[in-house]
């Protein structure tokens, strides 16, 4: 009678619930799939049920998280209300609409089920939660634009330099009966292409320093997430920004130059 009630009592035991385990806290504790681990929640005074690991996963990269970068576990939701010392309530959840269905009659019914709540779409949610990306991003901005014009300067700098140490060369050019129309096209082509090697070389410095950058912090946090891009849209519009600096220099150079008298450009 002992061992049939022995038999009896194991068959109504019921197995560990299954839980899914973030790659980076199995890798810390160490974890592996099968293992057994006890949880609680902070709050309350619940005892630690057991739970078996189910699956490893990789978390998603998402920027607003990565100041926190707590560590994260996935249980079902009875589990996960088991351990919880209130039941019935949540904080936020998230709902994902059959293609075709209308945002707007769904949010008004969601919000009309229960006093308090409020429905967002994905938009205006990530539009709410970004304000400091938003600071972030004008500062970019800021240092964008204050880079473009001290690039502008320096060019213009870099050809009116080229220009007057020249001016013999471009005086005897002009005495021998070439066009002030060809001095002043040679000198914006020049500048020009200046603007194109820097940007090339602008470009390639970018894509080493995104690299670094990108592994030297993907290390810190342990994250897929890239800090830095550089995509084909930036490079064009930095080489549309260089070949425009590159003309707007060449001309005011070349004005400056061929507006001389060739018998002038030879005088110190």
């Amino acid at each position: 009678m002992m061992l049939m009630a022995a038999v009896l009592q194991a068959a109504v035991v019921q197995p560990a619930p299954g839980m899914l385990v973030e790659r980076r806290l199995a890798e810390a504790i160490p974890l592996a799939v099968g293992d057994t681990v006890r949880v609680r929640a902070l709050a309350g005074s619940a005892q630690p049920r057991p739970f078996v690991v189910a699956g490893v996963f990789e978390r998603e990269a998402d920027p607003n998280r990565i100041a926190r970068n707590d560590y994260e576990v996935r249980l079902h939701l009875p589990d996960l209300e088991a351990l919880l010392p209130t039941h019935d309530r949540v904080d936020r959840f998230a709902i994902v609409l059959a293609p075709g269905a209308r945002a707007d009659p769904a949010a008004r019914w969601i919000e009309s089920v229960a006093f308090g709540t409020r429905a967002y779409g994905s938009a205006a949610l990530a539009e709410e939660t970004s304000a400091t990306f938003r600071v972030v991003s004008r500062f970019h901005d800021a240092i964008g634009i204050v880079t473009i014009l001290a690039s502008a300067i320096f060019l213009l700098c870099v050809m009116v330099i080229r220009v007057d140490e020249r001016k013999r060369d471009m005086g005897t050019l002009r005495l021998i009966g070439v066009s002030r129309g060809t001095v002043f096209r040679a000198v914006v082509l020049e500048a020009i292409g200046i603007a194109v090697v820097g940007s090339v070389a602008g470009a390639g410095l970018g894509v080493v320093v995104t690299r670094i950058v990108n592994a030297h912090y993907a290390r810190v946090y342990d994250t897929t997430l890239r800090f830095a891009l550089v995509t084909p849209r930036i490079v064009l519009i930095a080489a549309l920004l260089g070949l425009a600096l590159g003309t707007i220099a060449g001309v005011l150079a070349a004005w400056r130059l061929v507006r001389v008298a060739p018998q002038k450009l030879g005088e110190r």
